[in-house]
């Protein structure tokens, strides 16, 4: 429904049908960027606190927020969160073992670092994490309908655009600042000018191919 909000209903369900206590929702960022790494975040709130909902009123899916809306709620969300966690995986690994991969791969780290441990995650779109005995489910567009997930989603965009703009001291003729490594025209007209970098994703087009 257009200009629904994230609500705490797929956590409250899943406490209430699967005696759950501590339910982490996961979202990543930078999937398809043709340079960085890609980033999961990982975040349990205490779901017994009645204020919770009013606590993160504004928290949505990343991509729908201001920058300064993303920063705002990321200092909320870090300090309400009874416990998050950040995965990052390099483009160099990306490029190694495939971008799904490294997704799952850094979903798990951030995992693994929630204390408590979680026992049961609430996963954005269509990837499972198979090599985790943790209950799961994943959730189309589940950065818009859940709130777990959207914080998430909000830890790992600010997280990895933070990279970025460091990248972007590191590599000034890029504008990684600008575009975070997507493949805008700017991007690729600096690409055809100047090359890779060393954190470009050599096996992502068009970088698989020869540039002109």
């Amino acid at each position: 429904m257009a200009g629904a909000v994230p609500t705490l209903d797929f956590e409250n369900r899943v406490v209430r049908e699967n005696g759950a206590r501590f339910v982490a929702g996961l979202d990543e960022a930078g999937r398809g960027s043709l340079a960085g790494p890609v980033v999961a975040a990982a975040v349990i709130f205490r779901l017994d606190d009645p204020d919770l909902a009013g606590i993160l009123a504004g928290v949505d899916d990343s991509k729908r927020l201001t920058a300064v809306s993303r920063q705002t709620l990321y200092s909320i969300i870090t300090q309400t969160a009874l416990t998050f966690g950040i995965g990052i995986c390099a483009a160099t690994v990306i490029d190694q073992i495939g971008i799904i991969p490294a997704t799952k791969q850094a979903m798990l780290t951030a995992v693994s670092q929630l204390t408590p441990a979680p026992d049961y995650l609430l996963i954005d779109g269509r990837i499972r994490l198979k090599s985790t005995p943790i209950a799961q489910e994943s959730i189309i567009r589940g950065d818009s309908k859940s709130l777990s997930i959207a914080a998430a989603s909000i830890l790992a965009k600010v997280t990895r655009d933070q990279i970025m703009i460091e990248m972007d001291t590191q590599h000034p003729n890029y504008g990684f600042a600008r575009h975070k490594g997507y493949g805008t025209k700017l991007h690729r007209q600096q690409l055809e000018t100047f090359g890779p970098t060393t954190i470009h994703r050599y096996t992502f087009a068009p970088l698989r191919k020869p540039l002109l």
